[in-house]
């Protein structure tokens, strides 16, 4: 860690020195030894151009157990306390390794390492990956500054972007951005939360590239499937279609999906929605000091660990896979169950998302069960042409907010995803 990151927290009254236990290593005496020992340094440099590698790996590199503990990261805690996801080096490695084959990574390849490394597609994807692949890695530290990512991408010639769809969208948005500045793109990669239509649309507007849509949870380390170019096939004269919108791609080599009840874990057929289950390498140890946690979302079945995504989705015919929504976000309103996703995806149709920001959470009602509260976040004037505009709109019925709340700001959480917990928990207190 960093002593000024320290001293940050410290000021926000938060501890790092409650535990004896713990061996801080401060960047800022790493980089202090090696201006101490370059004749040092320079030797193993001499060391590195020489001796083969294999011999460099016996000595820098020893073995290490795979099923010992790599990192530890803390789930978003979107939807209630953040757990200490317990990744081993085998889920790691192995994660590494399979978005390496679908990613073709190449030597020339230039990665841009903009997302937080403390969580799992900023650790996995774009800080250990290139690392392992000898792949240039062009850091940048802070992803919503829209101007100094695209300065980064032109003058380093990045190919390889991955971020949110919260992010894309800021730079889809940016006027400040050219195409011309992501012109040596030649995949963007979208993951951590859903893509958002219009984001996916201004995005490849704007800049003339594609986002493919990935998948997967801090508990698969966290990469699942993810969709890819399209590949020509000239020896048989045939496109090998590896994307479809709307859906998250195909899983990765070496990583299962399955579709089941939710609440007898029998297999479902294709395109039927289910409970959305992942085994693989990838697939977490567990959760840190919780046991009980740990067995509700790992289920072995034949002898397989699978992960308990808690999504609901199906796998089409040709092995595609589509998120309807989490089943936590489903509102039971007269006795159907009602995606609140879905029901942000229809009213984004009615309203423009670049000036209005808005989230849908349900709220106990006694007669039908439940029903949906829309937060907004928007000046008074807007706020009401807004409201009027959803209730005037040909939304289904079931779909339509029961009630509408203006607020300052939608609470987010670092990962730049909605914080549902504290939405919803808003929204109960607005409705007293």
């Amino acid at each position: 860690t960093s002593k000024i990151f320290l001293e940050k927290l410290a000021n926000k009254c938060i501890n790092l020195n409650f535990d004896t236990n713990i061996h801080l290593i401060y960047f800022e005496d790493i980089v202090e030894d090696f201006k101490m020992q370059k004749t040092k340094i320079f030797s193993m440099m001499l060391a590195v151009s020489i001796i083969p590698s294999f011999i460099l790996k016996s000595i820098f590199t020893p073995l290490k157990n795979n099923l010992a503990i790599a990192a530890i990261l803390f789930s978003s805690g979107s939807e209630g306390s953040p757990k200490g996801v317990m990744l081993n080096n085998r889920n790691i490695l192995s994660n590494i390794a399979q978005i390496s084959d679908v990613l073709c990574t190449r030597n020339n390849d230039v990665i841009l390492s903009s997302l937080p490394p403390f969580h799992a597609f900023g650790l996995t994807v774009t800080t250990i990956l290139p690392l392992l692949e000898g792949i240039k890695s062009i850091t940048f530290s802070d992803p919503t500054d829209a101007l100094g990512v695209a300065k980064a991408v032109a003058k380093n010639n990045v190919t390889i972007m991955c971020g949110t769809s919260t992010f894309l969208g800021i730079y889809a948005r940016n006027k400040k951005l050219d195409a011309l500045m992501f012109e040596s793109l030649r995949i963007v990669v979208s993951g951590a939360e859903k893509l958002k239509n219009e984001v996916r649309t201004a995005f490849e507007m704007k800049f003339k590239k594609s986002i493919f849509e990935g998948y997967g949870a801090t508990e698969t380390t966290p990469v699942a499937s993810v969709n890819l170019p399209n590949r020509f096939d000239a020896d048989y004269w045939l496109i090998h279609r590896a994307n479809k919108e709307g859906s998250v791609g195909m899983p990765l080599p070496g990583t299962a999906v399955h579709i089941v009840d939710p609440n007898n874990y029998e297999n479902l057929k294709t395109n039927e929605d289910g409970l959305i289950l992942i085994g693989g390498h990838q697939v977490m140890v567990g959760y840190l000091n919780d046991k009980e946690k740990t067995d509700e979302v790992i289920k072995e079945i034949d002898g397989i660990r699978w992960y308990n995504t808690g999504d609901k989705g199906h796998l089409d015919e040709d092995g595609f896979l589509y998120i309807v929504d989490r089943y936590s976000r489903f509102a039971k309103i007269g006795g159907e169950m009602i995606s609140l996703g879905a029901i942000e995806e229809e009213i984004a149709k009615f309203i423009d998302t670049e000036v209005v920001k808005f989230c849908a959470t349900s709220l106990e009602d006694e007669k039908k069960g439940e029903q949906i509260a829309l937060l907004i976040e928007c000046n008074n004037e807007i706020f009401e042409r807004v409201c009027e505009a959803i209730k005037n709109s040909n939304i289904p019925t079931l779909f339509k907010p029961r009630y509408y709340f203006q607020i300052e700001k939608i609470p987010l959480l670092g990962s730049g995803k909605v914080d549902l917990k504290k939405v919803k928990e808003l929204a109960k207190n607005l409705a007293l």
